[in-house]
């Protein structure tokens, strides 16, 4: 199954706009889903750059145990390992907790940020803070549907 994920900021394929980056506010953008499916338990974010000059795509962003029906995330989500909602967020490529922004080399092109969310099949045991490979580990052998939209920025 496919889920629809898209953001009232940009369109998928489209630029990002600068309050969304480390040039502007550096805030995560509004996000909004659907097509989950009933037998999803629960949903998980991470949002990656594979273009970053590194062996692995740069994370930006891993937030999970993001309840099924919720469809959607505010705009600024708070920088904090445990939200309101029951969501727990991990570090990123930058040893953070939460979203940081697109932020490419200067002059390095165009850089596309993968938005992947993921429905999984089970309440997931998770603590907070967790590196996207710990937490597709967890969700290995467990995703029931998933989706994408992918943004572009360049310095």
């Amino acid at each position: 199954m496919t889920i629809q994920l898209h953001s009232p900021a940009f369109e998928d394929g489209q630029k990002i706009p600068e309050k969304y980056t480390a040039d502007g506010d550096n805030v995560s953008p509004p996000l909004e889903w659907n097509g989950v499916p009933d037998t999803a338990k629960e949903l998980v974010l991470i949002v990656d750059d594979p273009d970053a000059p590194a062996r692995e795509p740069f994370v930006h962003w891993d937030i999970y145990k993001i309840p099924t029906k919720a469809g959607s995330l505010p705009e600024g989500v708070p920088h904090q390992p445990k939200l309101e909602n029951g969501e727990m967020q991990g570090k990123n490529s930058m040893g953070k907790i939460g979203y940081d922004g697109p932020a490419p080399p200067k002059g390095h092109g165009v850089h596309h940020y993968h938005f992947h969310m993921y429905a999984v099949d089970q309440p997931l045991n998770l603590q907070a803070g967790l590196t996207k490979e710990a937490l597709m580990n967890a969700m290995s052998g467990h995703v029931v549907a998933e989706g994408e939209m992918v943004g572009t920025y360049q310095r």
